[in-house]
């Protein structure tokens, strides 16, 4: 049930993190924002509504079954470490235990997340101002073209229609990437997807259980709705605080591919970014991440219990 009941709150938690998290990819990857608030009033004013959604319909085919893998992951690696360590699955998990379980649910999340990212990514990041190269250039395109005889005129370049986003949908994006770039496109960043993903879960699990543990009443073995929706908010926001160095990296290197080739790797990244930017530039959005982080886990981790709860009340 530990699968079904991820799958339930991961879909929650979409719900209500998306727009937000469409003004954080922003903020993070263009420069010319200067802030939380700007980027909200440019994204509505050019793109209204829609614009904070660019993406969502793939993130929510796939996060009940990404959500699913974390935390089965996460309960049956504790299961096994429980059993290995103490002879039973019941026993009470140390915080290592609690710790290397959370990681683990973390990395093997990379494998299935990856191209859903660099797709996500690259629609959130797709703006107006994009069409308007993709126009540009055809227009040099069919200067370059024109006869060398032509009168010493100034010629008026031929009506370009407008060509539309590049990207149409998720799985056009995917399609596009896969096609110009191979395969590796669709698992560009995985580095720092991997370095974000792993403490950053073994952190989320390991403030929850400490939390839940904190506001757990006296006689009872669990916390109450109240004490479990502030143990999610706040493991949520944990993991985004220790999460977002890498998740500018991982957002940059995915959206590189739009244009001209910026970055090299990780680590190019990383010193090019530091170089151009300072090192502020790595805790772009944080305030954003641990805002939106709060209600998000809130929902999803109750959702979750309820679930399990829900189901255990039906088994006894």
């Amino acid at each position: 049930m530990d699968f079904v009941a991820g799958a339930i709150g991961g879909v929650c938690g979409v719900a209500v993190g998306y727009p937000l998290d469409t003004v954080k990819v922003r903020i993070q990857t263009e420069p010319k924002y200067t802030g939380l608030w700007h980027c909200i009033w440019d994204t509505y004013r050019r793109e209204r509504v829609w614009g904070f959604y660019r993406g969502l319909s793939l993130p929510v085919c796939t996060v009940s079954l990404v959500s699913s893998v974390s935390f089965g992951t996460y309960r049956h690696c504790l299961a096994h470490i429980c059993r290995f360590r103490y002879g039973s699955t019941e026993a009470k998990p140390a915080k290592v235990d609690i710790t290397l379980s959370g990681c683990a649910s973390g990395l093997v999340r990379v494998f299935l997340t990856s191209p859903t990212e660099v797709a996500k990514v690259r629609l959130q990041t797709q703006t107006g101002m994009q069409t308007q190269t993709q126009v540009r250039t055809q227009v040099r395109r069919h200067s370059a073209s024109w006869p060398a005889a032509a009168p010493p005129v100034c010629p008026v370049p031929p009506a370009c229609p407008d060509p539309g986003p590049k990207y149409r949908g998720p799985l056009h994006c995917l399609a596009m990437v896969a096609r110009e770039e191979g395969l590796r496109g669709l698992y560009k960043g995985s580095s720092a997807l991997l370095l974000r993903e792993g403490h950053s879960f073994a952190t989320y699990f390991l403030s929850y259980a400490i939390f839940c543990e904190w506001l757990t009443p006296a006689g009872h073995s669990q916390p109450d709705v109240a004490g479990v929706l502030v143990a999610g908010g706040c493991a949520g926001v944990l993991a985004w605080a220790v999460a977002t160095p890498m998740d500018v990296i991982k957002s940059r290197l995915q959206a590189d591919g739009q244009g001209p080739r910026r970055y090299r790797g990780l680590l190019h990244c990383v010193a090019s970014s530091v170089r151009e930017e300072g090192p502020r530039v790595l805790f772009r959005g944080l305030a954003l991440n641990c805002c939106r982080a709060f209600p998000v886990n809130m929902v999803v981790f109750v959702a979750y219990e309820a679930v399990l709860r829900l189901t255990r009340g039906l088994l006894t």
